[in-house]
């Protein structure tokens, strides 16, 4: 599926307005965690994988491929993923829905879920982060 850009026909509308190019990125799947996950800074592929519910890394690659066409995302010095200026401003856009969802949470009575408790790294994962492909012990 390609990227979607203003003024070309994007899911769910012919028109190609902005705003609903904008609706079809950000609604398909991880598009918003991923960008939510990078308000704060840079962070991996791996790291981002592991925030969002351990995602498949296909649809994590295809997720960030379009939001650096878009350049809302970019890949930081680091080696990681960082929110561009104009990602940055699409997340201070996206704080009253934050609110307005916290506001709707108290009057629901909902509580907050408590995050999964961290899962051992895998031996694969250890090797991988050391850096060697002996077995491990």
């Amino acid at each position: 599926m390609a990227t979607p850009k203003p003024g070309s026909r994007v899911r769910g509308s012919r028109t190609g307005r902005p705003i609903m190019a904008l609706l079809d990125l950000l609604g398909r799947r991880w598009a918003l965690r991923i960008l939510w996950e990078l308000r704060k800074g840079p962070v991996t592929f791996t790291d981002l994988q592991a925030r969002c519910d351990a995602m498949s890394p296909s649809v994590l690659n295809q997720r960030l491929t379009e939001l650096r066409e878009t350049g809302i995302v970019a890949l930081h010095d680091s080696g990681g993923y960082v929110a561009t200026a104009e990602g940055t401003s699409l997340l201070r856009s996206l704080a009253p829905l934050d609110d307005w969802a916290k506001r709707w949470a108290g009057r629901a009575g909902a509580k907050a879920l408590s995050p999964p408790a961290p899962t051992p790294a895998s031996r694969l994962e250890r090797r991988i982060r050391r850096g060697s492909s002996s077995k491990d012990p």
